[in-house]
């Protein structure tokens, strides 16, 4: 029987590389996409007219429009906006041109004061609209480090599989989904996926030559509720797939955030014979486990 205090105790604070804090690349390739767009706006620094100069850029260069969303630190091209009153609901599409109509400059002139976009540019507030999207860029991209972290795991997970011998594609795929276990395997599954009703994929899949593994793996930084109902549903798997001929529930999880819901993560560790952290990863568990 593993100690579970010990176990736990040997989770890491983070499995970070240098890449995980921010993409640069990504940011730089974001910005010079509309570099030149970026520019053509910068004429508006300063202005002492900045509505006129504004709607005589979009009648002369309506591609500038594109590059408004990201000044506001949004991805979507679609805006929608209530007016003053909170009633009628504006739909701005910075992804197609305005017809050249009054009206649609207005709206458009509209939008750029009241989200103070023409204070940012005609008060000088900003410099240069180039450097200020890096920095917009730099912000966004921040907030997929929860999706790098991970994609560190999986990572991690996938080079001890091939440390292990397994060859992608052969005896080990990524990304398999129930059906497609069953129809390479002939596995019934159905006590995992309510009879056909739920689709689960796993993130890995190992083929041994007498058993099939559903592998599972995930890196908790920090607490939260999603600990909990992650231990509880995992829980759950490992009690359905015991009865299940030939098939077998791994999961491979570590973090400091456990520490907040160590008690759901025990009756999980319980019950549960193939769970491991990263500590066992480098111990071998997986040529030991996985035969």
């Amino acid at each position: 029987m593993r100690d579970f205090s010990k176990w736990l105790s040997g989770f890491r604070d983070s499995i970070a590389d240098y890449g995980y804090y921010i993409n640069f690349q990504k940011v730089y390739r974001n910005v010079d996409g509309i570099k030149i767009e970026l520019n053509i706006l910068n004429s508006l620094i300063g202005s002492k007219n900045i509505e006129v100069d504004f709607e005589n850029l979009m009648r002369k260069y309506p591609e500038v429009l594109k590059c408004i969303p990201l000044l506001l630190a949004v991805r979507a091209k679609e805006i929608y906006c209530q007016d003053e009153n909170g009633g009628h609901l504006f739909k701005f599409d910075f992804g197609k041109y305005p017809p050249n109509s009054h009206a649609h400059y207005e709206r458009y002139k509209y939008f750029m004061r009241e989200t103070g976009l023409f204070d940012l540019l005609g008060n000088h507030i900003v410099n240069n609209l180039v450097d200020y999207a890096t920095g917009v860029e730099t912000g966004l991209d921040s907030n997929g480090r929860k999706n790098r972290g991970g994609h560190l795991m999986e990572d991690l997970v996938e080079s001890y599989i091939q440390k292990s011998g397994f060859v992608k594609g052969v005896n080990y795929f990524k990304e398999m989904y129930i059906h497609q276990i069953t129809d390479k395997w002939n596995i019934d599954l159905s006590a995992i996926s309510n009879q056909g009703k739920m689709e689960k994929r796993f993130d890995f899949v190992v083929k041994t030559p007498n058993m099939v593994y559903g592998i599972e793996t995930n890196f908790y930084g920090s607490g939260g509720s999603k600990l909990n109902e992650t231990a509880r549903s995992y829980k759950t798997l490992a009690w359905e797939t015991e009865e299940i001929e030939g098939f077998a529930f791994v999961w491979f999880t570590d973090g400091k955030g456990w520490m907040s819901a160590r008690n759901n993560l025990e009756e999980t560790f319980d019950v549960m014979q193939h769970i491991y952290n990263i500590k066992d990863l480098e111990d071998g568990v997986i040529s030991e486990v996985l035969k």
